[in-house]
């Protein structure tokens, strides 16, 4: 299997980048750009991507580009701070820029290239510096106003820098971009798809676990159910499923969820019905952290219990995904590493010895949920909204009892499904969700006055949820939901909708 490496020197946008190339179905991966050279060079790359980063190359401290990238004679694509480390490397000039540019521009194309196939288009920028001189061999390809070497090429020896950013959705044609770098000037065979994610996956877990016992802890997330159900398909009844009822997920999501996999799938699914336990501990607790804390100690007890039933297990699986690893710096990718641990079964303590099954280890989101409806899990299992680890407790602001989470989920599932009866669900939306306050204000139903708690609505768009805008929901929607919430909840007398986008708020409100 054909594959790119992109180093990463800093650049809030580089994950961007990985995607878009997963996008053309060539496999990437993102290394720090002081990774060790063995660890990089062992996927055998077609060509190296050096990416954005917030330093200037004329520093005494800035990263260099590693000596084994100009020595493996492979194609280059130098993008921004990759640019001007191309540049500065091999004998042209990098200078503070009179007039920056942070934004939209417009790029012309100085001469016809294999990398820039329109003629005008526009880009996305963000830097302060520019290369004022191009090194011996390079040519000027394209400028902006602003920027008089916007895109250089050295063709015969493959190395290219632009100076915008092709990755974001600003840059028009931008993956159009990537694409002739990687397939055309690389020459990568894009066969990085669903079936061969699974093919790999499935080879290595039996190579791994044998004919030994696994556990898979499953949350009715996306992540850990495709995981699972990919342990499942390479180990069969070697796998079982444990599912922690804590009382905290949304309407009918336990029976779903045991449906699904149970069912559907033939996993082994032991459920532990925790509701009561959970609900106990979280008594009277209001601060947001708090709650986390509680409920992560006692999943992490619940979950040791539930496993010592299964007599030796030698295997865990997680759901981890490719953000996870690139975020935590994982000392397999880095020798400048910090370890961050992610567990999609809430959190697990040091002192359980187990060997971790990862298949998602080096899949994107939505490589997870394409895999998935490969896998034949349903659609509305893949395309289940992101729901936090912690569940409606902190959804649920204030004190948690049985009566205020019924609340909150009935007005949680009135509020999706009319969504979803529209079509809004997917696409229009990234995540919608119900939160219930701690407030309770005055209204009238028939001829009494009421005084009860406050519903907000919120819907969000965004594509990698780093950012995130308020969806413009129809006004006739909002009214239509708010109506069936105050008729049909008991105790919910006002319905509001969240319209602040991400900064400055979060998506969540705890």
């Amino acid at each position: 299997m054909d594959s790119i490496v992109i180093l990463d020197f800093g650049s809030q946008y580089t994950q961007l980048i990985a995607r878009r190339i997963r996008e053309a179905n060539v496999y990437c991966e993102l290394f720090p750009h002081d990774a060790f050279p063995d660890k990089v060079l062992a996927l055998n790359p077609k060509g190296f991507i050096l990416s954005g980063g917030p330093n200037a190359v004329y520093e005494t401290e800035s990263a260099q580009i590693p000596d084994y990238v100009l020595q493996s004679n492979l194609p280059i694509l130098g993008i921004c701070y990759g640019m001007q480390l191309l540049a500065h490397t091999l004998g042209g000039h990098v200078t503070p820029s009179s007039e920056k540019e942070f934004g939209h521009a417009r790029l012309q194309i100085n001469q016809k290239s294999r990398l820039l196939l329109q003629e005008h288009q526009q880009v996305w920028m963000s830097h302060g510096d520019r290369v004022d001189k191009i090194p011996p061999g390079f040519k000027i390809i394209a400028h902006t106003g602003n920027a008089p070497i916007a895109a250089m090429a050295d063709t015969h020896r493959h190395y290219y820098g632009i100076q915008f950013h092709p990755e974001v959705a600003h840059t028009h044609n931008g993956q159009e971009l990537l694409k002739q770098f990687v397939l055309d000037i690389c020459g990568a065979t894009p066969d990085w798809t669903p079936k061969m994610m699974i093919t790999a996956a499935i080879a290595d877990i039996q190579a791994k676990i044998g004919n030994r016992a696994v556990i898979a802890g499953v949350s009715g997330g996306v992540d850990s159910s495709v995981a699972a159900a990919l342990v499942h398909q390479a180990v069969g009844d070697q796998l079982t499923g444990i599912f922690v009822n804590n009382g905290l997920l949304r309407q009918d999501e336990p029976r779903e969820v045991v449906e699904i996999l149970h069912t559907h799938l033939g996993m082994q699914i032991h459920v532990v019905e925790a509701e009561t336990q959970f609900l106990h501990a979280l008594a009277g607790v209001t601060e947001p952290e708090a709650k986390r804390r509680i409920i992560g100690e006692k999943f992490i007890r619940t979950f040791e219990q539930s496993i010592e039933q299964h007599g030796k297990v030698e295997f865990l699986v997680q759901g981890t995904i490719y953000p996870d690893v690139v975020e935590s710096r994982t000392t397999e990718r880095s020798h400048t590493a910090k370890i961050k641990t992610h567990h999609n079964v809430g959190g697990l303590p040091e002192d359980l010895d187990f060997k971790l099954i990862e298949p998602l280890r080096y899949m994107f989101k939505d490589e997870v949920r394409k895999v998935g409806l490969e896998l034949g899990l349903p659609e509305s299992l893949v395309w289940r909204q992101p729901f936090p680890g912690p569940g409606l407790a902190i959804r649920c602001l204030g004190e948690i009892t049985t009566e205020r989470l019924q609340r909150l989920r009935q007005a949680d599932k009135i509020f999706t499904d009319e969504l979803a009866a529209r079509g809004l669900l997917r696409g229009e939306t990234s995540q919608a969700f119900a939160v219930l306050l701690p407030v309770q204000s005055v209204g009238v139903m028939g001829d009494q006055r009421t005084y009860a708690e406050v519903i907000t609505l919120r819907a969000v768009v965004s594509e990698d949820f780093m950012t995130a805008d308020w969806a413009r929901l129809p006004a006739d929607l909002l009214a239509h939901v708010a109506n069936r919430i105050v008729n049909e909840v008991s105790g919910i007398n006002r319905v509001v909708y969240d319209i602040t986008s991400k900064p400055p708020a979060t998506i969540e409100w705890e």
